[in-house]
């Protein structure tokens, strides 16, 4: 597959209770068909939400909607697709 590939790594760093937690980092790699860095300043720009939950938002619906495009034909996305590309259309007009 063609495209960006990323490195993406999260780190466990409160619990619930706001307690350190130490934990390794759980990371793996994950292509995308766009460059995910102008998207995110893009989110943040429109200024809906606070720059983390900006990027949050970005990067969680582009590495969801990547692997839904990739698996288009699995039947588990079929209920969803249809509103997923609703949501994104909207997010695009705010």
């Amino acid at each position: 597959m063609k495209g960006h590939l990323y490195r993406v790594t999260v780190e466990h760093l409160q619990d619930a209770k706001g307690n350190a937690v130490e934990a390794a980092p759980l990371t793996f790699q994950a292509r995308n068909h766009d460059d995910l860095f102008p998207i995110v300043e893009k989110m943040r720009a429109r200024g809906l939400f606070d720059a983390e939950e900006a990027a949050a938002l970005a990067i969680g619906l582009k590495l969801f909607g990547e692997v839904m495009l990739q698996h288009r034909e699995h039947e588990l996305f079929a209920p969803l697709r249809p509103h997923f590309v609703e949501f994104i259309k909207r997010l695009k007009k705010s």
